[in-house]
């Protein structure tokens, strides 16, 4: 067993696992609620779906319908069990708490406790927000009240496009132990995946892998360029990774320890001095995440866990505007190295969030694993013709009718795009798309909305974006957040006017590396409508102490309730003020440090705490009212108010 299990979409007459194997596993799911008999369900081919994609490589996906529903508000355990009589206590006891016997899980009847979060850089220097969730849900184990009903990983799972150079060595063993399955990349300076792994420029240098012609050097900018950018962020994308096999292999070894243990220590390659230093930088904190790794898969085990992309799943600033998916589509390899994260997102984590849609995409995924060639490697047009297949797909969103309901947008496949001037950023929702999510919020007494970018974000920031895009530099400092389009933010506020759409929402969201809350009164209503923006970011990564700390004190003096500033930017929608962090020092609004959040709802779905739970063991921070009315900010960005 390489990976898993991982409870995905659970309800009481249906269960949705997934784990790896390195051969097609004969599977019996037992399932033992307390004060209940014990049921055994054997993993047939109508519940148990095994994808192959190397010779030692099986996804399993489980998706087990049951005849009596489980009971709700009662601990279940459960356990997957071998041919061999081989449980979960044997073959991956890191996986149960101290004192327990089998894994376990709780289905609520209402999704009032929910745990959050986004990006998680394995070598990122900061604690694993995951790890940090297991220690709280292990003090709680046998609490059913306060046992989390979800955990909702809000994007950037895994960073494809910023792999640290011991991980990609790991990554190199695993193909090899495991022989996952090769490939032939069209349009590269390589032929094949073979080549790719052996060449020099492998590591650190894998830019000059790209054809070296004049009319790619936006294709070499957007994917390895590994760009400056000196007031958000550094991108470090010169391990970005290119074949399916490689990104594979970057799931297993995010989300399971057993991996690990079978590449060991990774040897490191030939390198030049500068990248030497490097890699025994990146090593050190990749040794860290391995150490806390059991704790994350344990965790990922007893709760439920949904998950949607954002863009480093798949690569860096991903269709954030015209030009640039004009510029990666058009050019074979591009196409292929997204194409190859959107295959290993649709079997790692887009299949378990709605696998009634994903019958014939499976099909085509499970037809490309079973007909390697002599040489073990993948037939290229049938690769090409799936992941054409997957570039076209619209049904990356899910809906959990639950209470409250739980709505989970698709912000980077149904752009709306901006034809007059492609290189300016896109709307995150097309007009099609806007439509459907309000539609799905009729007559909802409220509702949670997961979107991996937060709808009102911190306006400095997005006020320098703002003028980067018009200076023609949107991709330099990531200029893509709701309110960059002007149709897609209008259309959103009309949504949250509407008289059939709920009064109480929760947008939960991540992305930007730090954590903040805001209250947001919708104005001009004919009821009132109240929007709580949550943000956690991230699980392990985190924003440049000092530079957010100068951020946030800036964005507080330009943008005070008092400052001219506001008559250029003021808008008179929405009412919005900031819940401040109880541990804050001179008033700082953003929280910056790695973790997981979690808040509680009422009732009505109105939040009545909110937490982050901080990985560096410091005690977790709760996110406050204003104490008074004083304290409301408008150094946010709101939509302008639609025609």
């Amino acid at each position: 067993m390489l990976a898993g299990p991982i409870l995905r979409r659970l309800e009481p007459g249906r269960l949705v696992l997934w784990l790896v194997g390195s051969a097609p596993l004969a599977l019996t799911l037992l399932l033992a609620p307390h004060g209940g008999p014990v049921r055994r369900i054997a993993l047939d081919g109508g519940s148990c779906r095994s994808v192959r994609f190397g010779r030692h490589a099986y996804v399993h996906l489980i998706d087990v319908a049951l005849d009596t529903p489980l009971p709700q508000e009662t601990l279940v355990e459960y356990d997957i069990v071998l041919d061999d009589g081989a449980g979960i206590a044997h073959w991956a006891p890191h996986l149960l708490h101290a004192g327990q016997t089998r894994p376990s899980f709780v289905l609520r009847s209402r999704m009032d406790n929910i745990l959050y979060g986004s990006c998680r850089k394995p070598h990122h220097r900061s604690r694993d927000g995951l790890a940090c969730a297991d220690a709280l849900l292990a003090g709680q184990i046998e609490n059913i009240e306060a046992r989390p009903a979800m955990l909702m990983l809000c994007g950037d799972q895994v960073y494809v496009d910023d792999v640290a150079g011991p991980m990609l060595a790991a990554i190199h063993a695993l193909i090899e132990r495991l022989g996952l399955y090769g490939e032939c990349l069209e349009g590269a300076v390589v032929e094949d995946s073979e080549a790719l792994y052996a060449h020099p420029a492998g590591y650190y240098r894998r830019e000059d892998l790209l054809p070296a012609f004049k009319s790619n050097d936006d294709l070499r900018d957007r994917f390895f360029g590994g760009s400056e950018k000196p007031i958000f962020t550094t991108a470090n994308a010169h391990n970005h990774l290119v074949t399916l096999a490689e990104v594979m292999a970057m799931y297993l070894l995010a989300w399971s320890p057993a991996p690990w243990r079978i590449v060991g220590e990774p040897a490191m390659p030939p390198l030049k001095p500068k990248h030497v230093e490097r890699w025994q930088r990146e090593n050190a904190a990749l040794q860290g995440f391995r150490d806390e790794l059991p704790q994350a898969a344990r965790l990922l085990a007893h709760v439920q866990t949904l998950m949607i992309f954002d863009d480093h799943d798949i690569t860096d600033d991903w269709n954030l505007s015209a030009k640039w998916e004009t510029t990666a589509y058009e050019h074979p390899f591009s196409r292929r190295i997204i194409g190859n994260a959107l295959v290993a997102y649709l079997l790692c984590q887009g299949w378990g969030n709605r696998p009634d849609v994903f019958g014939e995409a499976l099909d085509a995924v499970a037809h490309l694993g079973a007909t390697p060639d002599a040489r073990q490697r993948l037939d290229p047009a049938a690769q090409d013709a799936l992941i054409q297949r997957l570039l076209a797909f619209r049904q990356w969103d899910y809906v959990l009718r639950t209470q409250p309901a739980i709505i989970v947008l698709d912000t980077r496949t149904r752009r709306w795009r901006n034809r007059r001037t492609p290189g300016h950023p896109s709307g995150l929702m097309d007009w099609e798309s806007l439509t459907e999510l309000q539609h799905e919020l009729l007559d909802e007494k409220a509702a949670v909305i997961v979107s991996p970018a937060p709808m009102f974000g911190v306006k400095l920031i997005e006020v320098v974006q703002r003028i980067a895009t018009f200076a023609g530099q949107a991709l330099t400092v990531d200029a893509e957040n709701w309110m960059a389009h002007r149709g897609a933010a209008s259309s959103m506020l009309n949504i949250f006017r509407h008289s059939r759409t709920p009064g109480n929402y929760v947008v939960l969201s991540g992305d930007v590396h730090y954590s903040f809350v805001y209250d947001v009164e919708v104005r001009e209503s004919d009821r009132p409508q109240h929007v709580w923006q949550i943000t956690s970011s991230g699980i392990k990564n985190e924003f440049p102490r000092r530079l957010l700390d100068w951020l946030d004190r800036l964005n507080r003096w330009l943008y005070s309730p008092r400052s001219p500033l506001n008559w250029f930017t003021k808008r008179r929608d929405l009412a919005l003020s900031p819940r401040l962090p109880d541990q804050r020092t001179s008033g700082e609004r953003l929280w910056n440090g790695a973790g997981i959040g979690q808040v509680w709802l009422d009732a009505q779905g109105r939040p009545s705490r909110i937490v982050q739970h901080n990985a560096d063991g410091r005690p977790s921070t709760a996110f406050l009212l204003p104490d008074d009315a004083a304290s409301t900010t408008t150094a946010v960005e709101e939509p302008r108010r639609a025609a």
